[in-house]
């Protein structure tokens, strides 16, 4: 058995260096990637079969083995998905593929392999939105961005569907990881030594694999970025018309949601529904993970608090103005004090009044900024100290606030409000964004450099220090991200969280 592994590890690491680019053997078969000299990658790799036909609503299988060198320099298709901010659409259901970029000198020891889950509202979004050059050369390791089934193709229900309904997204991102066991020392990448991380709806994902029990033992080491895995929202306080709630639904919800979902489409059974065609899909909306599933058994809220989670180092954090993103995509900008009041009473009911004397239009610069910044804190920032805490509780935790309030804006700001530090915002600083080019100023790069070192030296060895670097004290303190001023921060004063508790 020793020998057979050994003379697999043969096969897989052997890499020529061909004219026209680095060819790599996977399990799969041989592909071929681009070298600059400085970084190799390979992109439009598939990590598991097409989900189409019956493989649609299925889980995830391997894909089928070549034997010609594939060519691997440019993207795959970015899953089936409407418009969404900064994302093009997309109707190809053929989708599942990934990314990986590596330092092109060699090593003699494995490279940490850091696994990217790419947000957007699981709606919107593909790997290759994010170029992680600067992250492994400035952290000598391996990125790996994945897609994964998004809307109603990966997070579909129905009774007939059982304990997959709602889940074949996170799926998706597990049979990515179970890629990245078999295949990471063929790019030089040490599969022992994995970090899961990902923002937004990546880092709610995230959570759902902290929590998932067929998870366990597929990474080391997780990064949670803007996606606290207590977070929850009231009545039109994520977007207006939106209930209160949280990133995850019960899987009765779920599958009741697909059944009225077929009827609308005219279908009787998921059989009907595999024959539609996904246009006539794509605008379900439908978008939740769901829980009381077979991977996620729990929501991972209730996971942290009965410590039902893999015990593995976390770095986890928010951006200090999450809410202005969203709050500058509301309809009906500029806000008015009377809109700004009437959302308060849709937010809190009777207790509107004790917010609005708490975040005075005044003092926040406008009605909108008083109604993002009142968000960020109810939202955001007080479910991540909810999450730090929990977490740390069991295992150990690094948590951070990224502060730069003159971050390169991801939207245009509406009148009266100024984004800050807003929901994204730090995307810029670790990776280079396909659809949002920033020009970061010396500073900025400067804090970009220091975070890569960061969040690479956290998935080399479970913490984030080093002797370059400001001293990053693990939770309860929080560590502050900004420009000439990284050092530790109280997040729940910050963000009023005795108010918000009391009220």
């Amino acid at each position: 058995m020793a020998l057979s592994l050994l003379t697999l590890g043969a096969l897989t690491t052997s890499v020529a260096e061909a004219g026209e680019g680095p060819v790599v053997r996977t399990d799969s078969g041989p592909v071929r990637g681009v070298s600059t000299g400085e970084y190799r990658s390979f992109q439009g790799i598939p990590f598991a079969a097409p989900p189409v036909g019956d493989l649609r609503w299925a889980p995830p299988k391997r894909p089928e083995p070549w034997t010609a060198v594939r060519d691997a320099r440019k993207p795959g298709p970015r899953c089936a998905q409407g418009p969404g901010l900064g994302s093009a659409p997309s109707d190809n259901e053929d989708c599942l593929y990934l990314n990986v970029i590596s330092p092109a000198k060699p090593t003699h020891k494995p490279r940490p392999v850091m696994v990217w889950v790419h947000g957007g509202g699981f709606t919107s979004g593909a790997g290759s939105d994010y170029d992680f050059q600067r992250m492994a050369l400035g952290g000598d390791v391996v990125v790996v961005s994945v897609n994964y089934r998004l809307g109603v193709f990966g997070f579909f229900g129905h009774p007939e569907l059982g304990y997959d309904s709602g889940v074949f997204g996170l799926q998706d991102q597990q049979a990515a990881l179970r890629w990245v066991q078999r295949n990471a020392r063929a790019f030089g990448g040490d599969p022992r030594n994995v970090t899961l991380f990902g923002e937004s709806a990546g880092a709610m994902s995230t959570c759902a694999q902290l929590a998932s029990p067929s998870a366990a033992g597929l990474f080391h080491r997780a990064i949670i970025q803007s996606g606290p895995c207590t977070l929850t929202w009231p009545d039109g306080g994520f977007f207006p018309g939106v209930p209160a709630g949280s990133p995850y639904l019960p899987r009765a919800d779920v599958e009741a949601m697909g059944v009225d979902a077929a009827k609308e489409l005219g279908c009787a059974d998921v059989a009907c529904l595999r024959r539609l065609p996904v246009k006539e899909l794509a605008n379900q909306p439908l978008g939740a993970p769901a829980f009381d599933t077979g991977l996620l058994p729990e929501h991972p809220a209730t996971a942290l608090k009965k410590g039902h989670f893999a015990r593995v180092p976390v770095l986890t954090g928010i951006t200090r103005d999450e809410a202005r993103l969203f709050v500058a995509l509301y309809p009906g900008q500029p806000f008015t004090e009377a809109h700004y009041q009437e959302l308060l009473r849709t937010a809190f009911k009777d207790k509107a009044p004790l917010v609005a004397a708490r975040y005075p239009s005044a003092k926040h610069g406008s009605p909108a900024m008083a109604y993002a910044d009142a968000m960020t804190d109810r939202i955001w920032g007080c479910p991540q100290v909810g999450t730090e805490r929990l977490l740390s509780a069991r295992t150990r935790t690094f948590g951070y606030e990224f502060a730069d309030r003159n971050a390169p804006a991801l939207v245009p700001a509406p009148e009266g409000m100024r984004l800050g530090a807003s929901h994204g915002s730090e995307l810029a600083y670790l990776s280079d964004l396909t659809g949002f080019p920033a020009e970061l100023k010396p500073e900025q790069k400067k804090l970009g450099e220091q975070m890569i070192r960061y969040w690479t030296r956290f998935a080399r060895t479970g913490n984030p220090n080093g002797e370059e670097l400001p001293k990053w004290r693990p939770a309860p303190k929080t560590q502050s991200l900004a420009p000439g001023g990284i050092g530790p921060v109280d997040l729940a004063a910050v963000h009023d969280c005795g108010f918000w508790a009391g009220l």
